[in-house]
Parts: C-alpha cells; structure tokens; sequence
C-alpha cells in the first residue's frame, strides 16, 4: 500500500464510504466528505465496521485494518476535501440537480487537473457536467454495491470528456484493484443497469403471468445460470456450450427455437404499478423460507452475501 497521493470522496453514504475504503486499501489518502456531523459519523461508523469484517473474514490483518483507516479522514468541509486532490469521487444522490450544485460547489476549490468521477447509476456525464468549468475531467465511474469489494467500475465519458481523463481515471481505479469497463459511447443505465433490469423485467413479467414465483425465479437464477455468470460472461459461456461450433454454432442451432422465445418475453418498457408490492410480498415469503445460516432477515442476508463475494473473490484472486 505505497503512498499514491489524495482522493476526495464527496457523498460518503453507502456508496461513498465503501469506495474511500476501496481508494484507502489501493495506498491513497482519502478524505471523505458529509454534509453533516451526523452523517460524518454515520460513515466513520460505516467505515469501521466493514473493516472489522474484513479482519474477521481474514482479508486483513488488525494492523491493515489500522493502517487503512488511518489513510481516511472525515470531515464536512468540501474546501478540505477536495484540497490537493488528484481524483474526486462524487456520491450524491442520483438527481443531475443536485449532482450539478455539488460541483458548482467544490469547483473553486478543486485542482483543475483533478479527475473527477461521478457514481451514477445511469445519469449522462455530459448532462452532469453540462455548467462544470472543467467538463473535460469528468468521466462516469459506475460500481456495484459495496464497491470495496465488488470490483466493476463503469467509465463513461461525456460529450467533452478528454481522453486523458479517462485513461487516468483507468489507471486510478486499476491500482486499487477494481476492474475498469470503458464505455465506447453514452448510454443511460450503461452495461450492467442494463442487462440486469432486462433480466429482471422478464422475472417480474413471469411471475405475474403466474409462471413461477419470486424465489423460484431468484432460485433458477442462483443455482443455473447464475452458477456460470459468476465464473465468466455469457458470450464466453456460449462458446463452451456450442461445441466445435462454438457461440456461433450454437446460436445457429438454436436460433430457430430462441426466436420463439424472444417473441414471447416481456416488451413492456415500464414495470407495473402492482409489481413493487408482488415483489414484496415474494421476498418476504422467500426470507422465510431460507435457514437463517443462508440469510433469513435484511441483516444476516447482508452477511452473508459479503462472506460469499469475499469466498468468490478469493477463487478469481481479487482478494488473498
């Protein structure tokens, strides 16, 4: 964890604290930004106690643990946050408004070469950086929730995003371990928001057509594709189960019965007013059938979710 200078993470909620421990592991100094005292403290709480996981879990040692914490300072003033910072990692919550007003905000006080990366979850960097000053520092930089473990990043640029931006923004976030994706063009919801809410309109649509129920859904996925997914994409997938043929074989033998398929699945392009509550009533039915070993309540699910991410990790030796 050699010294690599400063990040600022503005928003230090649940997105926000989890990336200043993900940039504190990768050997930066971070300070991370609240809007209140409260909030400062919910994230010092935050920060804490995934670290503690971490050592129980056995990815750090007490003295990492310490080591990394001691790199992350928290504090309310945007000023000291954002002082001699090479990057700046922007939380807010997902409105451009609010997006904007932050950078109005800490702007003035900024390096101009500062790289700055917005975790959206599918707002355009260009309508976000739209009044910025410095709109050629600014890249998109998506991740999966908690982002000190799951190593995706998403890079988007904007319409006046330079290229050196992005490269930097490639080189940062690969020096702490993640796996950078660089978006070739704009896209709302970019890749993975994509695939996986099409995924999930086609749960929420079999499921009202009575075809199956939400944890036979959720199980189908778990323990069939979800199984490979976890190994290596579907395309890759594909050409292992086509053969000699490969993913071009396959989808020629199978092209005649898929179209039949993709003529049948879900077209509605906004879910409906019902499906919340459906989905509801089905997680609650599902927790309560799963043994409490597997996660049977909000808070042991998140356990256990974190004691498999760190196990699955391990196999792709992202984490020791």
């Amino acid at each position: 964890m050699a010294e690599k200078g400063k990040v600022a993470c503005l928003g230090a909620g649940v997105i926000g604290y989890s990336y200043a421990i993900r940039f504190a592991m990768g050997g930066y100094q971070v300070s991370a930004r609240s809007r209140s005292e409260d909030s400062s403290l919910l994230a010092r709480k935050r920060t804490i106690d995934s670290l503690e996981s971490l050592v129980r879990y056995g990815v750090l040692t007490v003295e990492e643990k310490e080591e990394i914490f001691s790199r992350i300072t928290f504090t309310t003033s945007i000023e000291q946050a954002v002082a001699d910072a090479c990057f700046i990692q922007e939380s807010a919550s997902e409105h451009y408004k609010v997006k904007q007003e932050l950078i109005a905000e800490f702007e003035p006080y900024a390096p101009s070469d500062a790289v700055v990366a917005s975790s959206t979850s599918g707002l355009l960097i260009s309508e976000i950086a739209k009044c910025a000053k410095h709109p050629e520092r600014f890249v998109g930089g998506h991740s999966y929730n908690p982002p000190h473990l799951i190593p995706l990043v998403e890079i988007t640029r904007g319409e006046k995003t330079a290229e050196w931006a992005v490269d930097r923004a490639v080189a940062i976030y690969s020096g702490t371990g993640m796996e950078p994706v660089v978006l070739k063009k704009e896209v709302l919801g970019f890749i993975s928001n994509r695939l996986q809410w099409a995924l999930y309109r086609e749960v929420a649509d079999l499921v009202m057509n009575g075809v199956c129920t939400v944890e036979d859904a959720d199980r189908a996925l778990t323990f069939g594709p979800g199984l490979r997914w976890g190994i290596m994409g579907p395309s890759l997938i594909f050409e292992l189960n086509g053969g000699k043929g490969g993913i071009s074989g396959i989808l020629r033998h199978l092209g005649p019965s898929i179209h039949l398929w993709l003529q049948d699945m879900a077209k509605w392009d906004s879910f409906p007013e019902e499906w919340p509550d459906i989905a509801q009533e089905g997680v609650n039915e599902e927790m309560a059938n799963r043994d409490p070993a597997v996660g049977n309540t909000r808070e042991n699910l998140e356990e256990y979710r974190d004691d498999m991410l760190i196990k699955l990790l391990r196999l792709h030796g992202k984490l020791r």
